[in-house]
This record gives C-alpha cells, structure tokens and sequence, in this order.
C-alpha cells in the first residue's frame, strides 16, 4: 500500500488549524508558507473543505484568503455559519470581508516555533 503524501499534508494542515487561537485568523497562504509550500494555498484550502467531511473537529472558519475575505464560506452549512462563527469570538464581519483583518491575523510563520 503506498502511503499518500496528500493525507499528510492535510493532517499537518489540520494540525496548525488546530492551533489558530479563538478571534484571530490566518490565510491560505500564511499555511500554506509554514508548512514549507508557499505554493500550495490552494491545496489547504481543499484540505479544509474536507476536514467537515473527515470528521475533523479544527476551526476552519478561521481560515480566510490574503484579503480577508471570508473565500470557504461556500463550504459550510449553511454558507452563513462561518461568519456567524467569525462574529461569536468577536470578528467583525461586512459583506464577506474581516473588518479588522491585520488587527485579528495570526501568522504561524511568526508565531509557532519551526521544527528543525
């Protein structure tokens, strides 16, 4: 049996989800970059359209793109449950953008230690 190298880059990225803390939130990209694949924004974000699917108990709605548009909502249901989630820890929310974005942004490049 070969092992798939996607289930654990989807497991790493559940991981730091994981770690995203309660009213704050990160990007694609921001993931994508500590997880040594700048390039892979976009393979987070099918990882965490299946994490609702897998079972995966993580904050996806924590995660937005660069802008902070709220770009997953689609995958949630219903589409509103994000940002009703985002506005319960205090984010502030206006036509599917994080109103105080830099404000609230985790980035784990800055705020998690990287393993050697």
């Amino acid at each position: 049996m070969t092992k798939d190298p996607n289930q654990d880059f989807f497991r790493d990225v559940y991981d730091v989800v994981a770690l995203i803390p309660e009213g704050r939130v990160t990007s694609y990209g921001a993931i994508a970059k500590y997880l040594g694949a700048a390039k892979s924004s976009r393979v987070v974000g099918w990882a965490l359209n299946g994490s609702i699917t897998n079972g995966e108990n993580i904050p996806a709605h924590r995660v937005v793109n660069r802008l902070g548009m709220l770009s997953g909502k689609a995958h949630f249901s219903p589409p509103s449950a994000m940002q009703e989630a985002l506005e319960a820890e205090g984010i502030t929310v206006k036509e599917d953008k994080i109103q105080n974005f830099k404000e609230c942004y985790w980035d784990p490049n800055l705020e998690l230690e990287i393993d050697g």
